[in-house]
């Protein structure tokens, strides 16, 4: 169980969020290699706080888009990376020996392992010598699906729990199939209920209870090597502890029902649809606030992703979208956390209604939407992040990086409260236009030195 100080339930929202921004500038059990580095992430973490809090720091803050060129610059794989992730840890240590002092960044390996995901058997992603090539440069590619059926939305809104891991587990991850065995676990309340844990006996159950030991000691090999890229983010400082959300909308959609059929639920199972998504709403809220550790975080983030403009109109919006995602970000809001919110795609049609919050409890990070627009609109409350685009990254030439980038900086960054940063992680930048970037920072995004 989470770990807050005792007085935790009568501080404030405020109160709450500027404790946990403040833990990220304790630097008294952080050990570093010199004062100077210390010294040097305590400003890095300083300029973030007053980001978030809408002030201005010393200088406008950069979050590089390194994506996977620290990798193919030191010859390894996506497909290496994720089977032997000690080559990816060596190839990102190289990289930040040559180019973290000058980038202002910290490369990191990415830690999912492939030997972990194949025992799974996961069926809702392909990756690298799982459904894409060894020798490509793609290290994922989501695979759409029907993993609820509509008939299956009132054992979803009924018990969540007992629907996710007798119902959609089995069907998203193959090594739990033998989990369709079992009868719901809040049958057993007598001595006479033991003879549900029949299935144990089955050769199914215990294969698949076999290989979540193997998972077991294929994550301890890799929290060695991801105990090492720990290490590695003590220079450059960040968001401090960050977990993971989803608005309910996209959990249904994206992990549940799919798209086709959850734009089918809006018009077909309109009343099905928005208790399932109230229901989804309050056990993420549970979950995260009663997760171990929560107490350390200060970020929640989330990929919105059928939010975006023409996805859906905006009574569909107001009605589907909007109402559970809030639910979620206000209840967390009110513990203190940060709301992160990876707008994909384009959200120049709801700019209008999402300036609903207090000030510093908001992060908008800007894929493809007008952030300019967006700066005027949302800019004295919230913290902006991104819209540098990936294509000019890719493709472009560092003069183009370069006026872009100081537009954003004399434009979204006046006042505070803008963070420089690609609109999204292009899989191969430029590394000049990576130095462009910060390049650009130095010379113009400068409050005070």
């Amino acid at each position: 169980m989470p770990n807050y100080p005792e007085n935790w339930a009568q501080m404030t929202p405020e109160e709450k969020r500027q404790s946990r921004l403040n833990a990220t500038l304790d630097t008294s059990k952080m050990q570093f290699p010199s004062k100077e580095a210390e010294k040097a992430y305590k400003v890095r973490q300083q300029r973030m706080v007053d980001v978030y809090n809408v002030r201005e720091p010393d200088r406008v803050p950069v979050n590089l888009p390194t994506g996977n060129l620290p990798l193919k610059m030191f010859g390894v794989t996506p497909y290496d990376a994720m089977y032997n992730p000690a080559k990816a840890l060596e190839a990102c240590a190289k990289f930040n020996a040559k180019y973290s002092a000058e980038l202002e960044t910290t490369a990191m390996p990415w830690m999912i392992p492939g030997k972990v995901l194949d025992l799974m058997d996961y069926k809702l992603y392909a990756w690298p010598g799982h459904g894409l090539a060894k020798d490509g440069s793609t290290t994922w590619q989501f695979i759409e699906g029907e993993y609820m059926t509509v008939d299956e939305y009132d054992d979803l809104i009924r018990d969540p729990s007992d629907f996710w891991i007798r119902k959609y587990m089995p069907r998203a991850f193959g090594m739990m199939e033998p989990m369709r065995m079992f009868q719901p676990f809040t049958n057993i309340t007598e001595n006479v209920h033991v003879m549900q844990f029949m299935p144990l006996a089955t050769p199914q159950v215990q294969a698949m209870l076999q290989k979540m030991i193997d998972i077991g000691k294929a994550f301890q090999e890799a929290q060695k090597i991801q105990m090492q890229a720990m290490g590695m983010s003590a220079v450059t400082g960040g968001l401090g502890g960050v977990t993971f959300a989803k608005a309910p909308f996209d959990i249904l959609g994206d992990t549940l029902r799919g798209t086709t059929n959850i734009m089918k639920d809006m018009f077909r199972h309109p009343k099905k649809l928005l208790a399932a998504l109230d229901k989804v709403a309050d056990f993420q809220i549970a979950t995260i606030l009663n997760s171990p550790g929560s107490e350390r975080s200060t970020v929640v983030t989330y990929p919105l992703h059928k939010g975006a403009d023409g996805w859906m109109s905006k009574a569909q919006w107001d009605t589907f979208y909007w109402p559970s995602l809030k639910k979620v970000m206000d209840a967390f809001i009110n513990e203190g956390l940060i709301q992160s919110m990876f707008a994909e795609g384009s959200f120049n049609t709801r700019l209008d209604y999402i300036d609903q919050f207090p000030k510093g409890s908001v992060i908008w990070y800007f894929d493809r939407t007008d952030i300019f627009n967006a700066k005027k609109i949302l800019g004295k409350k919230c913290c902006i992040m991104g819209n540098i685009p990936s294509s000019m990254l890719v493709t472009g030439e560092p003069k183009d990086v370069r006026e872009y980038c100081k537009r954003l900086i004399l434009e979204v960054g006046k006042g505070g409260g803008y963070l420089l940063c690609g609109g999204s992680t292009p899989e191969n930048p430029k590394l000049e236009n990576l130095k462009a970037i910060v390049e650009t920072v130095n010379e113009y995004g400068w409050y005070k030195k």
